[in-house]
């Protein structure tokens, strides 16, 4: 059986094992971290109250999180109009906002915008979405840029008490609500607002659902 050899730096010893050996040795320190992960994230459950939560989730979304990134999409959207009218550079900053605060570049994502309809009432890729946001794409005519209205400010409000619209099922957090947007006359308005979030490997949280629509009225 072939031999490798691992030198044990700290206690100036060179250790014989197998191959065999070594790849066990591997597995038990797997499962070792596994277990020690495993136990944060039990912490982490009981900490947050959580009920729901996908088996053997191995990372665990906090509301500070989801508040944290529903704030961050108001603040972006109000940026891009902002630069906008500053002359700024919009686009780019628009599309950076879509690679970093949805999954598009990751996965799928599915995002209804407030005032998308017909056969483009979806949009499944991130060209459709830009279009959403800052208009100027001819294979979205009906596009004029939600984000470019300008909004001189937004804000979100989650249904229920306190964290009541926000449900966490490890990495995937589900928001149900209201967002506000201010125009430039002072005049607000409100949208629903469902998102959901998942947390990715690196620790960032991104639109994997997007719905929104303008509140039912009724005659």
């Amino acid at each position: 059986m072939k031999k490798i050899s691992l030198v044990m730096a700290a206690a100036g010893l060179t250790l014989m094992l197998s191959c065999d050996q070594v790849s066990q040795a591997a597995k038990e320190e797997a499962k070792t971290a596994l277990s020690q992960t495993n136990e944060e994230v039990k912490k982490v459950i009981n900490d947050l109250g959580l009920v729901y939560v996908e088996e053997g989730a191995q990372n665990i979304i906090t509301y500070d999180e989801v508040n944290a990134a529903q704030q961050a999409w108001c603040d972006a959207l109000v940026k891009i109009g902002q630069l906008k009218e500053e002359g700024g550079d919009y686009k780019a900053f628009a599309e950076q906002v879509l690679s970093e605060a949805y999954n598009y570049d990751q996965g799928k994502v599915f995002f209804k915008p407030t005032l998308a309809y017909g056969d483009q009432t979806f949009r499944n890729d991130k060209k459709g979405a830009l279009a959403y946001f800052i208009g100027g794409d001819p294979a979205y005519p009906n596009d004029k840029g939600f984000a470019l209205t300008p909004w001189v400010k937004a804000r979100y409000d989650n249904a229920g008490e306190k964290n009541e619209g926000i449900q966490i099922y490890g990495s995937v957090a589900i928001t149900m609500g209201n967002v506000w947007v201010t125009g430039k006359d002072g005049k607000e308005v409100m949208v629903d607002k469902t998102w959901v979030f998942k947390k990715g490997k690196d620790g960032k949280l991104r639109i994997i659902v997007h719905k929104s629509s303008l509140p039912f009225s009724p005659k």
